[in-house]
């Protein structure tokens, strides 16, 4: 075979890879294998020629979708076409500044079970104690939560996100991506899913479970393109009619030039328009903080459901501080002023329900906070998809129209707009003889209206009442603080507190803390700086206060009086009244004797009659829900025929009787056991079951008995026998009180017309009554 010679200047400038792509035809129609083999040159020797390329390495994609996929996999098959995988590493704990006081039970625990593991020894005891008083402290803890508090909760690192929510509560749930316009925000996913049968769209913000996680899910933050993948999302459930539900946990929109550039406030304005009139029911749940526009673009619901350890604001706390107080050191004092929590939102009507988290938040035990999840979505959709389409839309509309809702007419005082930052004042405190001024003057504006039979100012009176009651509870405030007891005081309150929010009866070690508290109180008092100044106002705090229920018992005896009038007049205008007066009159006058002279049937009618009409009385009385008094015109009070040193016994016998059942209560076991009927009755309620009645019962014969016999072996029983006997000799010496309470109209044959006995004596056998609860009385 003939050599066919090439030149060398036919291989300058081609590369391997076009060598290569010519293999089949060879450079210049020459076959590469002829190439290798040719003598260049013309020359006899045989050279070897090759081609080297270097093919560069790229890294394989990697897709989602295992080798070996398990088609009975929970959320079906298409489950594996997600990213979200459960985290290989278990989530290493977090613990917030705020729990710092838990993590020293929590190593004791642990020291005490290696500590028994290594010696073989049993601390069950200890280590139950220990638990049971960490799971205290964290309810403690958890119930007084502050709103910076459950701001550092809710951006927790361990707190579940939307994909943990979503693949705990559905059955099925398959991710869409994309916005059709060129990118897929990681930080917003969307996907259809399906609980109990019921088929929905999900979407949400969505945070990552560690720093590589958050990186590439932009730590929450959606751009315009995740704004728009949730639009499309809403279309196409508007469109096959699935109800919508959204999970709100973000930061806020991704703020940085590219998204302005690429329309950050459109998509979200788009987003709040389209929401509007989507003829679906939509459901919004924040489950960690909700921010500004960037929450509110998949946010405008039908029911607006917060995690109870959840915020939703316009602005940070940090960024509100900032602004307002120029440091982020103030964000505690700016998280309780924005009303960012879910009880208060809900309180503000902008969030619909709370669902409650366990205790340490919802990473304590993600599963639960699902399920409560689960649902409040089933009940909410269960009351939506009960609406037409109008009504939904209607329904929606209204939620939003009533936030910021005021009532107009009310003044509003004008507020400083200018240095915002103030200083931090103490209370000023009001000037003691301004006080002492307006209570003179009060109190000689309301002497001249009583003098002029004017109505005195009750308005000036009530206010002055309110501006001394805060004098005195600022000097009492500063007493405290002088004496030493101001740490004290506050941890008494926040066990009462405590109390209170249990809706518990109060123990009796708390309180004793309090009796001695007061005690000690009431010793120092006199040596407080202010101590004139609060006696002082104090002072002036009782008089006015005697005035105010003084003249609201009068103003009350007043109208009671008009009332009582009014239907004494409409009871003797009555004709049948009227009828037989006039008829008695006119035959005392026709009989032409003087009344001393009437015989005994004209008085038996007379005394008729005047039953007759006091019985109508007594009736139109009663009406008004007064109880009546009998008073007989000729009998003397008792008091007033009683000698001035039976009266200085009979006080006298009272202090002592009052003083012995005092001594008694409290040298005896009688105090616990009146705790204990106390504790009995608030535990049985307005309905007691027989057996709280039976041990309600028992207990008070068991206090009677005792005091009876503490009563019994003193020589009091002598003492009021003998006094007994005194009153009585002293009433017969005096003529039965002028004889009136005997008779009244004496007959010829002994036995009289009117001899009533007034039950429940002033002398009758003494009684101890003792107030144990609302319903119940031991006597």
């Amino acid at each position: 075979m003939a050599s066919i010679s090439h030149s060398p200047a036919a291989f300058v400038g081609t590369s391997a890879s076009d060598l290569l792509r010519s293999s089949s035809n060879g450079i210049n129609g020459v076959p590469l294998r002829t190439l290798g083999r040719a003598q260049l040159g013309g020359t006899t020797r045989r050279r070897d020629f090759g081609v080297v390329a270097k093919i560069k390495k790229t890294k394989k994609h990697e897709y989602p979708w295992p080798d070996n996929a398990d088609s009975n996999v929970k959320g079906g098959v298409l489950y594996h076409l997600s990213h979200f995988k459960p985290l290989k590493d278990k989530p290493k704990p977090v613990t917030l500044d705020f729990e710092l006081p838990l993590v020293s039970l929590e190593k004791k625990i642990i020291d005490v079970r290696k500590m028994a593991n290594e010696t073989g020894l049993d601390f069950s005891d200890q280590i139950i104690s220990l638990e049971n008083k960490y799971q205290q402290a964290l309810k403690d803890l958890y119930t007084r939560l502050t709103p910076i508090q459950r701001v550092n909760i809710a951006r927790h690192p361990n707190r579940p996100t939307f994909l943990d929510h979503v693949f705990s509560i559905t059955e099925k749930f398959v991710e869409l991506h994309g916005d059709r316009c060129g990118y897929d925000d990681p930080a917003i996913v969307t996907g259809i899913g399906t609980i109990d049968g019921r088929r929905y769209m999900f979407m949400g913000h969505q945070k990552g479970r560690n720093t590589k996680e958050n990186i590439k899910r932009n730590f929450g933050m959606p751009t315009p393109h995740g704004y728009r993948k949730a639009l499309r999302m809403m279309y196409y459930a508007d469109h096959h009619n699935f109800p919508i539900v959204t999970f709100i946990d973000t930061p806020g929109a991704f703020a940085d030039l590219k998204s302005e550039e690429l329309g950050q406030g459109e998509s979200i304005a788009h987003n709040l328009r389209t929401m509007f009139g989507l003829k679906v029911p939509i459901v919004s749940i924040v489950i960690g903080e909700g921010g500004s526009g960037g929450a509110l673009a998949i946010g405008c619901a039908n029911k607006l459901i917060m995690l109870e350890n959840a915020v939703f604001y316009v602005a940070s706390p940090e960024a509100s501080a900032a602004i307002l107080w120029k440091t982020s050191k103030a964000s505690p004092k700016a998280a309780e002023m924005l009303k960012i929590t879910a009880t208060e939102l809900c309180r503000l009507q902008i969030a619909d329900s709370v669902i409650p988290e366990p205790l340490g938040g919802a990473h304590a035990d993600p599963s639960w906070t699902s399920q409560q999840i689960k649902n409040a979505i089933n009940e909410s959709m269960d009351e939506l998809l009960k609406m037409d389409t109008q009504e939904l839309l209607k329904h929606r509309m209204l939620k939003h129209r009533k936030i910021g809702g005021f009532q107009e007419g009310i003044p509003v005082e004008p507020k400083k707009k200018i240095n915002m930052k103030k200083r931090e004042e103490p209370i000023r405190k009001t000037s003691d003889l301004n006080i002492e001024d307006e209570v003179k003057k009060l109190m000689q504006q309301r002497l001249n209206a009583k003098e002029s039979s004017m109505e005195a100012p009750e308005a000036g009176l009530n206010e002055i009442i309110e501006k001394l009651k805060r004098e005195v509870d600022h000097e009492f405030s500063e007493a405290v603080k002088a004496i030493g007891l101001n740490d004290r005081l506050v941890k008494l309150r926040e066990e009462f507190s405590a109390v209170n929010l249990q809706d518990q009866l109060m123990h009796p070690a708390l309180k004793d803390k309090i009796e001695k508290l007061k005690n000690e109180f009431d010793q120092g008092l006199s040596a407080a700086p202010n101590y004139e100044s609060l006696k002082s106002k104090l002072d002036m705090l009782k008089e006015l206060s005697k005035s105010k229920i003084l003249a609201e018992k009068s103003n009350k005896a007043a109208a009671l009086k008009r009332e009582i009038n009014k239907k004494f007049a409409e009871v003797l205008d009555r004709p049948d009244i009227k009828e037989k007066y006039r008829a008695l009159k006119d035959e005392i006058e026709n009989s032409g004797v003087t009344f001393q002279d009437l015989d005994d049937g004209m008085k038996e009618k007379i005394v008729k009659v005047k039953n007759e009409i006091e019985l109508e009385l007594a009736d139109a009385i009663k009406s008004l829900g007064l109880d009546i008094e009998v008073v007989k015109p000729k009998a003397k009070e008792l008091s007033e025929q009683t000698p001035f040193d039976v009266k200085v016994k009979i006080e006298e016998l009272n202090e002592e009787i009052n003083g012995e059942i005092e001594n008694v209560i409290k040298s005896t076991d009688l105090r616990d056991k009146i705790e204990l009927l106390k504790l009995e009755v608030a535990k049985a309620g307005k309905t007691p079951d027989v057996a709280s009645k039976k041990r309600i019962a028992a207990l008070e014969q068991q206090i009677k008995r005792g005091l009876a016999e503490a009563l019994d072996s003193s020589n009091l029983k002598e003492k009021h026998e003998e006094l007994k006997a005194e009153i009585s000799k002293t009433i017969e010496s005096s003529g039965g009180l002028d004889g009136s309470l005997k008779e009244q109209y004496p007959r010829e044959d002994g036995p009289t017309y009117d001899e009533p006995r007034e039950e429940g004596s002033t002398y009758d056998e003494p009684r101890v009554k003792m107030n144990v609860g609302t319903n119940h009385t031991s006597a």
